[in-house]
């Protein structure tokens, strides 16, 4: 329950930062003008929900806000939308911003806030296994998320 309570906080914390920016603009827009803001989701997520909510009810359009979202399905694919200005704001993790940083790219991105406390893998079996041990995978087989994100360590 307190990993789910932190993680609803951390994705609201997301929202209000966002919402936050648009509002710092320097010119004032009238309310009933929406300003535009694309945003990037590295992978369509259960942990996301919040955000999914915020939009259905409207929330980001009380404040003025037309919320495009798109699902990149991968960081570098998320990484080259926020990179080439097909979106202002990209869900992912801060290794693609750090990549992006040491290949020497002149206009970088900034990140500029947690999305969650910890990573939101999970691990299933086709069978129940009550007493459950690490050492149960050794020599078993593994099939990863989408190609590409599973770390090589796993």
């Amino acid at each position: 329950m307190k990993k789910k309570m932190i993680s609803l906080i951390m994705v609201c914390s997301i929202c209000i930062i966002t919402i936050s920016m648009a509002a710092c603009k320097q010119e004032k827009e009238p309310k009933d003008e929406l300003q535009k803001v694309h945003l990037n989701e590295v992978a369509h997520s259960i942990f996301y929900a919040p955000l999914y909510v915020a939009i259905e009810k409207g929330y980001f359009e009380e404040e003025g806000i037309d919320l495009i979202l798109k699902t990149g399905f991968g960081a570098d694919k998320t990484m080259t939308a926020v990179l080439s200005g097909d979106a202002e704001i990209g869900f992912m993790g801060s290794e693609s911003s750090i990549y992006t940083y040491n290949e020497g790219a002149k206009d970088y991105v900034v990140n500029f806030a947690q999305l969650t406390q910890r990573a939101g893998n999970f691990l299933v079996a086709r069978e129940k296994m009550p007493d459950f041990k690490w050492q149960d995978l050794k020599g078993k087989e593994i099939i990863g998320g989408r190609k590409g994100v599973v770390h090589i360590l796993m």
